[in-house]
C-alpha cells in the first residue's frame, strides 16, 4: 500500500508542465518522493527538471527507488525514465546546481530482448557514454564561443558531476565506451565504473579499458566469452592489482584447460595464479567452463583471503580438488557455491559432502545442476544438506532424480527455515523411454509425459501445503527467476 506522500507525489507528477513550474517553490524534502513517482510512471519532463534542480549532492537510484523485491519495482528498467535522467545532465541547470554524483548502478540486466519499452545494460552503457561525449563537446563549444567574444572572465565553468554506473561493453560498443572513459577524465561528466562486463574482447582491448577505469570505484570485473586462454589472462589480470576494492572476478568461458600443459603453458598458468594472488580484496571467483582438474589447490592456495563465493561449473573437477577445498580456509566462509556440471555422483560425492559440512554455517546458495545425482546420492547428502540452516537457494535442475527423491527432499524443508527457492529437475519417472543411466543431454532433450508430470507437480504442491512451507518457491524454471547475486546476499 502506498503512503499518503507517495500518492500525493503521484498526483503532482501527472501534470508535468505544472509540476515543473512548481519545483522552485517546493521544499527540497519532497524531491525524493517526486523522483520516485516520476521515474516509476515515466514522467520524463518532470524527471529532467528534478535532475537539473536537484538540491542534494548525490542522486542515487539504489537509495531513491524501491528494491527489486519490493512492491512497485518494474521488472525491467524503463527506457524512457533511465534515458531522461541521463540526458538531463546535458541541459543547463535552472538554478545553481548542487548535484555532484549521479549513481545509476543497481540495475541488473534482465535480458530485455525485443521489448522496446526497456533498456538493457548494454544500451544504458552506450547512452551514458554518448552523454559524456556530448557534454564534453558542449563544454568545448562554450569555451570557443567565450574566447571569440573575449568573455573568458565571465564564463562559469561548471563543477564536474561524477556518473557512477555499471558498464557492459562488447566489440560493437567498445570504441564509444573507450572514448567516453578517456574524455571523462577531465570532462564535465566524470564516468566512474562500479561493475564491468566485457564480452568477446581481445586481451589488448580489455587492458586498454582497464587502464581508463578509476581504481577506487571498481568492485567487479566479468570477462565473459572472451576466449582469452591462459596467455590472454596473463596479459589482463595483472592490470587488476591496482583496483584496491575489487571484490569479484568472473572469467567464464576463457578457454582454459590445465590438464595437459606444455612447459610454456605451465609457465603461463603459474603467472596467472600469481596475478590472482595479487588481488588483495577478492571475495568472489568464477572460473566457469575452465578445465581445472587437479589444480584447484594451486589456483586458490595463493589467495590473500578466503573467498565467499566460488563458482566452478563444468570445470572437470577431481575428488582431490574438492578434498582440498573442504580443508581450505575458503570452506567455512562460503556463502555461494556453484559446482554445476561436475560429476558428484562418483568419487566426488564423499569430498563434496565433507565440503558441504564445512560450509554449513555460512552457505546461502548451492547450485549442483547437472551433477548426475540420483535419489540414492541425494538421500545420503540430505543430513549434511539439512545442516546448512541458512540456505536460501538450491539448484538441482538436470539431475536424474525421481519423484520419490523430490518428495523426500521436500519433507526435509523444515530443517531449512530460510530456504526461498528450489529449482528441481523433471523427475526421471515422468519421461518417456528415457535411456538408463540418463545423460544430461537426454534429461534436457527427452520426451516428457506431461500428464504424469502434472500429477507429480500436484502431489508436490499438496505436500508443500501439508508441511506449511508455502514460502518456498518449488519450480522447474531455471531461467525465470532472479539469480542470487553475491552482492545481494
Amino acid at each position: 500500500m502506498k503512503s499518503l506522500l507517495a500518492l500525493c507525489a503521484l498526483q503532482v507528477t501527472q501534470h508535468q508542465a505544472s509540476a515543473c513550474r512548481a519545483l522552485a517553490s517546493l521544499p527540497r524534502e519532497l524531491y525524493p518522493a517526486l523522483f520516485r513517482a516520476a521515474f516509476m510512471n515515466g514522467r520524463t519532463a518532470v524527471l529532467q527538471a528534478l535532475v537539473q534542480t536537484w538540491p542534494f549532492p548525490c542522486l542515487s537510484f539504489r537509495q531513491l527507488l524501491p528494491q527489486p523485491n519490493q512492491m512497485g519495482w518494474p521488472e525491467k528498467p524503463s527506457k524512457e525514465s533511465v534515458q531522461a535522467v541521463i540526458l538531463a545532465l546535458l541541459a543547463a541547470p535552472r538554478r545553481k546546481p548542487h548535484l555532484r554524483v549521479l549513481d545509476i548502478t543497481g540495475f541488473l540486466d534482465a535480458s530485455c530482448g525485443q521489448d522496446p519499452t526497456t533498456m538493457s545494460m548494454w544500451a544504458r552503457s552506450v547512452v551514458v557514454a554518448r552523454t559524456c561525449l556530448s557534454a564534453q563537446t558542449q563544454a568545448r563549444a562554450a569555451q570557443r564561443l567565450a574566447k571569440r567574444r573575449k568573455l573568458e572572465r565571465h564564463v562559469l565553468v561548471p563543477t564536474p558531476v561524477e556518473v557512477h554506473t555499471d558498464l557492459l561493453v562488447n566489440r560493437t560498443s567498445y570504441n564509444v565506451l573507450k572514448e567516453a572513459l578517456l574524455t571523462s577524465i577531465c570532462g564535465p561528466l566524470r564516468l566512474r565504473c562500479r561493475d564491468l562486463w566485457a564480452e568477446e574482447l581481445s586481451g589488448p582491448s580489455t587492458v586498454s579499458l582497464l587502464e581508463l577505469l578509476d581504481p577506487a570505484c571498481l568492485r567487479q570485473v566479468d570477462l565473459r566469452f572472451n576466449n582469452l586462454g591462459l596467455s590472454g589472462l596473463c596479459m589482463v589480470v595483472p592490470h587488476m592489482a591496482k583496483f584496491t576494492h575489487l571484490l569479484s572476478l568472473k572469467l567464464q568461458y576463457s578457454n582454459v584447460d590445465v590438464r595437459r600443459l606444455t612447459s610454456e603453458a605451465e609457465s603461463s598458468f603459474q603467472r596467472f595464479v600469481s596475478a590472482i594472488g595479487q588481488l588483495k580484496c577478492l571475495k568472489e571467483l568464477n572460473m566457469g567452463s575452465s578445465r581445472l582438474s587437479g589444480r584447484l589447490h594451486q589456483l586458490l592456495g595463493g589467495l590473500q583471503g578466503p573467498l565467499e563465493s566460488l563458482e566452478l561449473p563444468f570445470c572437470a573437477l577431481l575428488s582431490g580438488d574438492l578434498s582440498y577445498l573442504a580443508q581450505s580456509p575458503h570452506a567455512t566462509h562460503l556463502k555461494k557455491l556453484d559446482l554445476s556440471g561436475n560429476k558428484l555422483s562418483g568419487d566426488l560425492l564423499d569430498p563434496f559432502q565433507k565440503l558441504l559440512k564445512e560450509a554449513s554455517a555460512s552457505l546461502l546458495c548451492l547450485d549442483i545442476t547437472e551433477c548426475q545425482l540420483m535419489d540414492v546420492h541425494l538421500a545420503s547428502t540430505l543430513p549434511t544438506l539439512c545442516s546448512c540452516i541458512h540456505l536460501r537457494y538450491l539448484g538441482l535442475y538436470g539431475n536424474p532424480v525421481a519423484s520419490a527423491g523430490l518428495k523426500t527432499l521436500l519433507q526435509h524443508l523444515q530443517a531449512l527455515p530460510e530456504l526461498q527457492l528450489v529449482v528441481h529437475p523433471v523427475p526421471v519417472d515422468c519421461y518417456k523411454n528415457l535411456p538408463w543411466p540418463p545423460s544430461s543431454a537426454s534429461l534436457l532433450e527427452g520426451s516428457v509425459d506431461e500428464e504424469k508430470l502434472a500429477g507429480v507437480q500436484s502431489e508436490l504442491q499438496q505436500l508443500i501445503q501439508a508441511i506449511e512451507r508455502r514460502d518456498v518457491l518449488w519450480t522447474m524454471d531455471i531461467y525465470g527467476h532472479n539469480s542470487f547475486d553475491y552482492f545481494s546476499l
